[in-house]
């Protein structure tokens, strides 16, 4: 039988639990759904069962997420949540943590407003590069809004009271239901059309999600987004955010709020005024008393009181300052005229030619030296060169031979110097001065023997 690779319920839970964590949809997912078996732990956790027609699955919402719930959640309500789906180790069993909870009905428009939020900011719609900045002092202001509603009542009013020298137009349109977004986009084209607007003002009052879908439409938005004249979107109350807030060059939290911010107060500007006009009034007179003082002082001088006695005053100082001008010319003159003569001997003393005879004089010493050293050296070695022939002569073998001497060598060309290197009847070469001998060997006499027969003799 084959060992096969057996797994712990452990290890294949976990591997599960891996897997399902790798899923980024089981990860970041919507449920829709009907609440039963609810449960609220004593410690604030939630505990429920999220069930349709033919499934059920466990979830669990921890108090750290369903305490901003804005309702109860109770057994047999239609929710759409949105969380995790992953595996409770202990029972192997998966469930879903639930992030947020919304009651169904409201809860399909919440995730298409989610969806194309994520898609437009994505895109760059909501960046602040993008904004253009409002004027400061509009003269014509354009109010796109219902002509019914309370909002253009607050805008119309606040603006009159505030700064009631700008030009308004309202340009009515539908602020909900299925017309409203094409009656939005083409009031905002019109309004650019027309091109004498400074700033446009968008927005209705405050209602239920689906009254302020109109300003949640993508349409819409880009519409917005396109607009070539500064837009303040103030839709609904200070809580609600639609994406046409976020789209807009400025988001304002009310239709009053809005004309606030679209101009200034004309009772502060004119507080301004009159502080500006004071200040400009103060330093005007503290710049008057500086010259009337200046002037003052200009007329109780020498120079207007004497004026004859200054000009001769002056003109004898000229006379001073011309006669030092003169000297000064003159000292600086001889002074130029000294250096241009020391220059010139140096510049003289240091010319090429000068230069060129004195090299030329140094080169040919030097090369008289080096001519005797050279004749004084070849005679050195020369004579060194004749002890050294002296002293081979006296050491070469020619001339022992000239005294009578000769040198035997065997076949093998050894020199023979003793009589055991040779035997009888053996060839051998004798060199004398004049050239070579070659004989036999008839026989070999010791130097001993010999002087063993003369003893004998004796």
């Amino acid at each position: 039988m084959l060992k096969q690779n057996v797994l712990t319920v452990t290890e294949v839970t976990r591997h599960i639990k891996t897997l399902m964590e790798k899923d980024f949809q089981l990860q970041n997912c919507w449920l829709r759904g009907e609440i039963s078996n609810f449960k609220r732990h004593s410690r604030g956790h939630m505990y429920f069962t999220i069930k349709d027609e033919n499934t059920r699955m466990q979830a669990v919402m921890f108090a750290g997420n369903n305490r901003f719930l804005d309702f109860n959640p109770e057994n047999g309500m239609k929710v759409i949540v949105q969380g995790e789906i992953n595996v409770y180790e202990p029972y192997g069993s998966y469930q879903m943590y639930v992030r947020e909870m919304q009651p169904d009905g409201i809860g399909s428009l919440y995730l298409a407003y989610e969806k194309l939020k994520a898609d437009l900011e994505k895109e760059g719609l909501f960046s602040l590069e993008r904004k253009k900045a409002l004027p400061q002092f509009p003269k014509n202001i354009a109010i796109i809004t219902s002509p019914t509603g309370a909002a253009i009542k607050d805008i119309a009013s606040t603006l009159k009271r505030r700064y009631p020298i700008a030009h308004l137009a309202l340009f009515p349109v539908l602020v909900q239901g299925e017309h409203a977004p094409a009656s939005i986009i083409n009031a905002i084209e019109q309004a650019n059309l027309i091109g004498q607007f400074d700033v446009v003002l968008l927005g209705r009052g405050g209602g239920s999600i689906e009254e302020l879908w109109a300003f949640n439409d993508e349409h819409v938005a880009r519409a917005i987004a396109d607009s070539n004249i500064p837009i303040i979107s103030a839709v609904g109350h200070e809580t609600d955010f639609t994406i046409s807030d976020f789209v807009a060059d400025l988001r304002a939290p009310t239709p009053t709020g809005a004309a606030e911010m679209a101009v200034p107060d004309l009772k502060d500007l004119f507080i301004h005024i009159q502080q500006y006009k004071q200040r400009l009034m103060r330093q005007m007179n503290e710049r008057v008393q500086l010259e009337r003082k200046q002037l003052e002082r200009l007329n109780r001088s020498y120079a207007f009181r004497y004026p004859a006695q200054l000009i001769r005053q002056k003109e004898q100082e000229l006379d001073g300052l011309m006669d030092r001008q003169k000297r000064a010319m003159s000292q600086l003159v001889a002074s130029k005229k000294s250096t241009l003569t020391q220059l010139h001997k140096e510049v003289t003393r240091s010319h090429p030619k000068a230069r060129i005879e004195q090299t030329a004089n140094q080169l040919k010493s030097l090369e008289d030296r080096l001519k005797a050293k050279t004749h004084e050296t070849i005679r050195s070695k020369q004579q060194g060169f004749q002890s050294l022939i002296t002293q081979l002569k006296l050491v070469s073998p020619l001339q022992i031979m000239e005294r009578g001497y000769s040198l035997v060598y065997n076949k093998d060309n050894e020199m023979i110097k003793k009589t055991t290197q040779v035997t009888k009847g053996e060839h051998l070469s004798i060199q004398v001065t004049d050239g070579l001998v070659h004989c036999h060997v008839v026989d070999t006499i010791r130097t001993s023997d010999q002087l063993k027969e003369v003893e004998g003799d004796k």
